[in-house]
């Protein structure tokens, strides 16, 4: 690797380092939030004040087209899931510790690499597949089932990491093909929606302190997709991905700091099983030489929300030849 090689890829670990601490930190956002309002609620004023800068993304793009979606029907698969994983995130840190979500949340690279094989015709090998099954087992760890009561935060959970794993798949799916104003704009718009048939029935009035800490939470969201969009750009993909597993440290610290948290020593051992099996995969996709579409080193791996603009979204440039 040469010298301008490795200052790349520090600069990319750098700027994916900082896109994770802001991600964590719009979580503390949610999580305080949900205390006193309901997570339709913060979905539905996120989306609003998300808008002003979905306009902004839009005045950019030069991509010729209409809004009208290529594969209609991925596109209705991937908006639900993306309403899914919103939705189920934002309830699971508003009740659980912020390090019990993570760890539940990064078993997202197993579950992409599973829905990689029906979607993309990827092909698994006997190693990947035994990266898998070690990561859920260092998922059953952090849910203790039978000895801890398992709630609805922790259905939660399970429910945005398996949905946001399909979106990310779809996206890889279609990326190509679809504008990304188009993978942007219609969870935002089925969001904004859904989130205000139900407003009326679980509105409280928030103050406006409270409104602008929903505008920061989108803010954080944004910057940290430019400075994910930025470190992807600069480094190497097997050194930018591992990089979300720095979010427990900051569940940790900030868990500890806001809300009194401290993670037990199950949750840390089962989530040192699941991060170890999904850099297992991110190793065996980067230098394996067994995975035509690296499915998981593709993936931005951060969950969307439908929420924010996530410019993270892969464009027809960024996306490799045979896909």
């Amino acid at each position: 690797m040469s010298t301008t090689d490795a200052k790349s890829n520090i600069r990319g670990a750098a700027l994916a380092l900082l896109a994770f601490a802001l991600y964590a930190m719009h979580d503390v956002v949610v999580k305080f939030l949900g205390v006193s309002y309901d997570t339709f609620q913060i979905v539905f004023f996120s989306v609003l004040l998300s808008f002003p800068l979905v306009i902004l993304m839009l005045m950019r793009d030069s991509t010729s087209g209409t809004l009208l979606p290529v594969h209609p029907w991925w596109t209705t698969l991937r908006t639900i899931s993306v309403i899914i994983t919103g939705s189920a995130a934002f309830y699971a840190f508003s009740v659980l510790p912020l390090a019990e979500v993570y760890a539940i949340l990064f078993a997202s690279p197993l579950l992409i690499t599973v829905l990689s094989i029906p979607i993309l015709g990827e092909k698994v090998g006997l190693n990947r597949w035994f990266a898998v099954g070690v990561g859920l087992i260092g998922v059953i760890v952090v849910l203790r089932p039978g000895t801890t009561v398992l709630t609805l935060g922790h259905l939660g959970a399970l429910a945005a990491a398996i949905f946001g794993s399909l979106a990310s798949i779809i996206v890889r799916k279609i990326g190509r093909e679809e504008r990304s104003a188009v993978l942007l704009l219609y969870p935002m718009m089925a969001n904004f929606v859904l989130m205000a048939a139900l407003l009326p029935f679980i509105y409280r009035p928030m103050p406006v302190e409270h409104l602008g800490l929903v505008g920061v939470m989108a803010s954080f969201a944004f910057v940290a997709g430019l400075c994910l969009i930025a470190a992807y750009k600069s480094g190497d993909a097997a050194i930018i991905a591992p990089m979300q597993y720095s979010q427990i440290i900051w569940a940790a610290v900030l868990g500890s700091f806001f809300f009194q948290e401290t993670p037990d020593t199950l949750t840390w051992v089962g989530t040192g099983i699941i991060v170890a099996s999904g850099l297992y995969i991110v190793i065996r996709e980067a230098f394996g030489g067994t995975s035509i579409r690296s499915p998981v080193l593709r993936s931005r791996l951060r969950f969307d929300s439908g929420t924010s603009p996530r410019a993270g979204v892969p464009t027809k440039q960024s996306l490799p030849p045979n896909t």
